[in-house]
């Protein structure tokens, strides 16, 4: 599903990823992290795709509500998990969003 996020600017952080093998948990700690990242103060959405290569991209009002969501104690406690057992490499990016552009086709019968 294709965030809903206001009219920019706002912020995304881009979180790219490969797996290891062990799977140990990571499903559920993937959900927990975006219902989490939901109630937190200045999150405005959440896309994700995985195939061999992760890619989530998480959107939020500003900078602080991004430095507040990284401090988080269960998000802490995911990442390092991610670093232990999860991840074999990863990279994560913050970028300012100050344009963007929607299309959507949807079936004239309903």
């Amino acid at each position: 599903m294709i965030a809903n996020t206001p009219p920019p600017p706002y912020y995304a952080v881009i979180f790219t990823s490969l797996r290891t093998d062990t799977d140990d948990g990571y499903a559920e700690m993937a959900d927990f992290m975006v219902d989490l990242a939901s109630k937190q103060d200045g999150f405005l959405g959440v896309e994700s795709a995985r195939n061999e290569t992760g890619i989530t991209v998480s959107y939020w009002k500003d900078l602080e509500s991004i430095k507040q969501w990284k401090q988080n104690s269960d998000h802490l406690i995911a990442q390092n998990k991610g670093r232990k057992e999860w991840y074999s490499e990863y990279k994560t990016r913050i970028a300012k969003v100050e344009r963007d552009y929607a299309f959507a086709l949807f079936d004239s019968k309903t």
